[in-house]
């Protein structure tokens, strides 16, 4: 259950993201999707001691998170620093 939660989460908070920083490309949204649930899930199972099967703690929960929206936030100014980049 905690893993499905984790994974619901980082999707969330990646289509969020999307509508945040008005990503209209389709492939830029999946990006964003596959970041969020890729970071939630690993950070959520670091901080639930790697038992994701079983339940999730409150802390496990607020630490995927803060890394998903960090992350998120990251691959944001990487991609726009990459586009405002002098050729």
């Amino acid at each position: 259950m905690a893993l499905l939660v984790l994974i619901v989460l980082g999707a969330t908070l990646g289509w969020l993201a999307s509508i945040i920083a008005r990503t209209e490309a389709p492939g830029s949204i999946l990006r964003q999707i596959g970041v969020g649930t890729t970071v939630s899930v690993i950070a959520g199972e670091l901080a639930n001691e790697g038992a994701v099967v079983g339940s999730l703690s409150l802390l496990s929960l607020g630490v995927a998170l803060g890394a998903t929206g960090a992350a998120l936030v990251l691959y944001h100014a990487l991609r726009l620093r990459r586009t405002n980049a002098p050729t």
